[in-house]
């Protein structure tokens, strides 16, 4: 095992791993930040979505011995008073059934509107395709999307 030094939400870390030792691992049992969930673990569903300076990437496929000069951000490090506009448009829109997928729905979303800040509906339908939702709660995550664009404005 190799110790590696990261930065997390703005702070930085030391964390002993192997070398293909998946950030979501170390996220989850290292640091204690279980709000990136374990999905499926071949990045396919989005669950474990985390920013790496700045753009949405899964973290079950990412080894963590690859990231020492990477800002990471989880969704516990997206907003310190946790009133993101994509938060707070996912709280008013009461987007969350069972909420497993929302954080890396919450990820993907707040990365995706940096980049195009005034999104249509195709855009965020695109955007937001690779993120799996169990409860099939896409139409009220394609609203949330659309009034975080608006409250980001």
């Amino acid at each position: 095992m190799a110790s590696y030094n990261l930065k997390i939400n703005g702070k930085k870390v030391s964390v002993k791993a192997d070398s293909d030792t998946p950030l979501l691992w170390v996220l989850r049992d290292e640091l204690d930040l279980v709000g990136t969930k374990f999905g499926c673990g071949i990045g396919q569903c989005g669950a474990c979505t985390v920013h790496i300076d700045g753009v949405a990437t899964r973290s079950c496929l990412l080894p963590a011995s690859r990231l020492e000069d990477s800002e990471i951000t989880t969704i516990e490090g997206l907003s310190e008073d946790k009133l993101h506009p994509v938060q707070d448009a996912w709280k008013e829109l009461d987007v969350p059934q069972c909420g497993y997928c929302q954080a890396g729905q919450i990820m993907t979303a707040s990365s995706f509107l940096k980049q195009n800040p005034n999104p249509n509906n195709q855009d965020i339908r695109n955007a937001m395709h690779d993120n799996l939702c169990r409860c099939a709660s896409y139409n009220r995550i394609e609203k949330a999307v659309a009034l975080a664009a608006k409250k980001m404005s």
